[in-house]
């Protein structure tokens, strides 16, 4: 446990997957109660909440009132996907790549990313606005927010000429992610950088990627209409 930031729901989410994956606790065996966890690891009572909340939207525990909780019997089996370099998804489509930047600016996040990202409201961080297009058609809108402290010497990129999807796969690591999919009409803004009619149906996708206990960035990627996705199990 020494490594462990047992102030963090993610190290103490991390500690209790181990314990899980490490058979310290087999399959179907009670977990300990939250209040005797927060008071294990010396933290409140509410990270370990969130921590049990990952284990258990993962399929990995079981939690029942009364009842307790305990290691799943049979693990729900989770989907696993890649950060998708977004040119070599146009290409693959047979389509050429082109990227435009609308803005690049260091602001006050808003309230919206840094509850996620766990920071404190109004942090500094660098928000990117571009639009990818294939053929010369909008394919996405990249709306994107950088945590300076996690990729040092960011704010000196000039993401003009290289886009964030690829520069933060190639300069940023990071170990873990959390991602959504969603559907949204377009408001206004959003439907003229995509050349679609106002109300207009949308594929989103939202993303969060981690380097250990440190956010890295959060991502909203609009697809035009008509995007499919492609996948394999």
């Amino acid at each position: 446990m020494s490594e462990i930031d047992t102030n963090s729901w993610r190290g103490i989410h991390l500690e209790l997957l181990r314990r899980i994956n490490e058979r310290e606790w087999p399959p179907g065996s009670a977990v300990p109660n939250e209040a005797d966890l927060a008071a294990e690891f010396g933290c409140a009572r509410t990270t370990v909440n969130r921590a049990m909340r990952e284990l258990a939207d993962a399929g990995l525990i079981n939690r029942r009132r009364k009842a307790g909780t305990h290691v799943a019997l049979h693990p729900t089996s989770r989907v696993v996907l890649d950060i998708p370099i977004i040119r070599l998804e146009v290409e693959q489509r047979d389509a050429q790549w082109r990227y435009g930047l609308l803005s690049q600016e260091i602001l006050a996040a808003p309230a919206r990313i840094t509850s996620r990202l766990g920071l404190e409201r109004g942090t500094p961080m660098l928000h990117i606005s571009s639009v990818h297009f294939a053929n010369s058609h909008p394919f996405l809108h990249e709306d994107r927010w950088i945590n300076p402290t996690a990729v040092p010497g960011v704010e000196t990129v000039d993401f003009a000429t290289v886009n964030a999807n690829e520069w933060l796969i190639q300069n940023a690591p990071y170990t873990s992610g959390d991602i959504a999919f969603s559907a949204m009409n377009a408001d206004k803004a959003l439907a003229e950088l995509l050349e679609a009619p106002e109300g207009a149906a949308v594929f989103v996708v939202d993303r969060i990627t981690w380097n250990k206990n440190e956010p890295v960035t959060a991502v909203r990627l609009s697809y035009a209409p008509g995007y499919r996705m492609h996948t394999r199990l």
